[in-house]
Order: C-alpha cells, then sequence, then structure tokens
C-alpha cells in the first residue's frame, strides 16, 4: 500500500471577509467564543482584509503596532479594539445575556 501526500493549502479569513455583512457575521461568530485574544485576532483578519496600512493610520497607531495588537499574541487595550472598529464602520455592543426565566 502506498502512502499519498496530503496537502493543505493556507486558510486565511481576511480573504473572504469581502462585505460589511461578511465581516459583522464573522466578528459576531467570534463574539459567542468570549475569548479576548480571538477577538483581537479577528479584527487583525478584517484590518488585513480592509488595508491594515489605513486603518493604522485611521486609529493613530503604526502599521506595526496594529498588527502586533491584532495578533493572537497581542493584548489590545480596549480603547484600540473600540478605535479600530468605529474605523471598520463598525460599533461596538452590549446585551444581556440568555438566562432560563427565575420564574419557571
Amino acid at each position: 500500500m502506498t502512502e499519498q501526500a496530503v496537502t493543505f493549502s493556507h486558510y486565511d479569513a481576511a480573504d473572504y471577509l469581502q462585505s460589511e455583512e461578511d465581516i459583522a457575521a464573522y466578528l459576531e461568530a467570534v463574539m459567542e467564543e468570549n475569548d479576548p485574544a480571538l477577538l483581537a485576532a479577528a479584527l487583525g483578519d478584517v484590518a488585513r482584509a480592509r488595508n491594515m496600512s489605513q486603518l493604522a493610520k485611521e486609529v493613530g497607531m503604526s502599521r506595526e503596532g496594529l498588527y502586533k495588537a491584532l495578533s493572537g499574541e497581542g493584548n489590545p487595550a480596549f480603547s484600540t479594539i473600540s478605535k479600530v472598529a468605529n474605523a471598520l464602520g463598525l460599533r461596538l455592543t452590549i446585551e444581556p445575556l440568555s438566562r432560563p426565566d427565575a420564574h419557571g
């Protein structure tokens, strides 16, 4: 029996974030995970899809600084997340968690 080599192509979410609806759906799904590092990385995906250099100018950071902040290894301040969302034409919202009715 011969073994066949398996090849994988590189997946980059930024390649698939074409419309505002794509971006919103992607970020909503990421927010469901309740993982700040994942959110930062997802915003990095969106930033790369939209033009990291231009976005960095809009939020007042260097391209390298923004890239690092929005990597999975970064730990951006809330103000950075807010500025990035605003520059992308998005708004952060807060809503109550779904909880079972206490009155039965």
